[in-house]
């Protein structure tokens, strides 16, 4: 048999700042009434304080004790992903698949269907809301995908105006096959840039803003493309570097040093040609925004059928931790394939925890997504089609929710970068609507603290690239911070 462990898994002692155990989960699916598939998206559309889920329907989260369907919503069905459009203050849903369809939030735990151009993307898999000319309205960004070997699909971008949403722009002829959709300010001048995860070992796509409504990609440029190996043609005349099968990838600082990394979650076939799984560091300012691959060495196992990758700070020592699925139950040569959770040890390297957390032996998946349904300040889990509940009893944390004024910055932040200074470690979250392949995380900024019990300070940028700092946050606690124009 060939040697299909292309990354070593390295097993490192973990050194949690102030803490003594790991983090562990329970599957409380059944406890909590839930039994949800697809994509997974979270967000308190009623506004009680906690946070509802999305998942092949409207979930209504009662008292953080169980999930109630609200069947009386006239929420969509297809996948979705939740941000307040029309700055009213009530989380509204985008409905990606097929031709698309937009619902309003009446904020009377209904939902009322809008008119939205119909999609060109046909059957997208991944989407999300950004304010892509900073006029406090969100705007879309929709991905296309293929039908094998007959047509490819473009992406779309959507604008938001006064009179209605219009489409603003699509790819051009030769599309490449976009899976996940995912968002953040990568290169720190106020304006929320998009990354595109392109299939078929295509290159994928990173598309820096310029603050005004235009893209320019910058993947190849920037190191965020792949590591293209020859040359390959496909459906619709695209022609490009064989790269990777990239299904989703997910944005967030990993090594704590204040600037958004990038994980890129690459499906992979044995042979060497094909990109794996990726661990891109961004290096900065000092460094052009540009990114360094520190995956050799990252302690990830190589599995082929990787899909969706979601991070967030499950045992709270203020490191963001990996959760990745797998779609195939056994893959090449006989190995079985499922989705892991990697803990981050800090300094670039991972270690697989999925079995002594209790979240091992799930089946094919593309769901995955974090979020806080008990505030209790740890991250909990949806996946395959489960509610794992997350039992971590240690590690300070911290909460936060970031409000545009609704006139000069969009009501629900989207795209707000806050840091949280600890010692030589800047903790960095950013509010995002997409990671993986069309999954949405809870859009309250979680910050595990370890050990850490004063006080702390946090600096947010705001989209626009407007700075607030505010002080003295109290640890254990959920802090609101709204956005206000001095």
């Amino acid at each position: 048999m060939k040697n299909t462990n292309w990354f070593r898994g390295l097993l490192i002692t973990s050194v949690l700042i102030g803490q003594s155990a790991q983090a562990q989960f329970r599957d409380v699916s059944t406890e909590w009434g839930f039994a949800g598939g697809g994509k997974a998206a979270f967000g308190d559309f009623d506004g009680d304080g906690f946070v509802d889920l999305f998942a092949g329907k409207l979930w209504r989260n009662v008292g953080g004790k169980k999930f109630v369907e609200a069947k009386d919503s006239g929420a969509p069905g297809g996948e979705v992903i939740f941000a307040d459009f029309d700055n009213d203050g009530h989380l509204d849903l985008f409905q990606f698949t097929g031709g698309g369809s937009l619902h309003r939030n009446t904020g009377k735990g209904k939902f009322e269907a809008v008119k939205f151009p119909k999609l060109p993307t046909v059957n997208s898999r991944g989407a999300v809301w950004l304010d892509i000319n900073n006029d406090a309205r969100l705007d879309l960004f929709v991905g296309g995908y293929e039908i094998w070997q007959k047509a490819v699909h473009p992406d779309a971008i959507f604008l938001n105006g006064h009179d209605g949403f219009k489409e603003h722009w699509r790819s051009a002829k030769g599309n490449f096959s976009a899976r996940g959709v995912t968002a953040g300010d990568l290169n720190e001048d106020g304006h929320v840039d998009v990354f595109v995860s392109n299939y078929r070992l295509q290159p994928n796509h990173l598309w820096r803003s310029d603050g005004a409504g235009k893209f320019e990609n910058v993947a190849v440029a920037v190191g965020a493309a792949g590591k293209p190996k020859g040359v390959i043609n496909y459906t619709g005349g695209v022609r490009y570097g064989i790269s990777g099968h990239t299904i989703g990838s997910a944005i967030g600082d990993l090594d704590n040093d204040g600037h958004l990394d990038l994980f890129v979650g690459n499906f992979s076939h044995p042979p060497k040609s094909q990109d794996r799984p990726e661990f891109l560091r961004n290096l900065g300012p000092k460094g052009e925004f540009k990114f360094e691959d520190k995956s050799a060495d990252a302690g990830l196992a190589w599995q082929e059928s990787f899909a969706s990758p979601t991070l967030g700070d499950f045992d709270n020592d203020g490191d963001l931790d990996l959760y990745f699925t797998t779609v195939y139950g056994t893959g090449s040569y006989g190995i079985k394939n499922f989705p892991v959770l990697y803990a981050n040890d800090s300094n670039w390297k991972f270690r697989n925890v999925t079995a002594p957390e209790k979240v091992g032996s799930l089946g094919a998946t593309y769901q995955a997504a974090w979020g806080d349904i008990d505030n209790d300040g740890d991250l909990d889990l949806v996946t395959a089609g489960k509610l794992f509940l997350n039992e971590n009893r240690k590690g300070n944390w911290l909460m936060l929710t970031l409000i545009g004024d609704g006139k000069t910055m969009n009501r629900s932040a989207v795209g707000a970068i806050a840091r949280l200074r600890l010692g030589d470690r800047t903790l960095t979250r950013h509010v995002e609507t997409g990671t993986g392949e069309g999954n949405q995380n809870d859009p309250r900024l979680h910050f595990g603290l370890g050990g850490h019990k004063a006080p702390v300070t946090i600096e947010i940028t705001w989209p626009g690239g407007r700075k607030t700092v505010t002080k003295k946050l109290a640890v254990n606690q959920q802090h609101t911070v709204k956005f206000a124009v001095k």
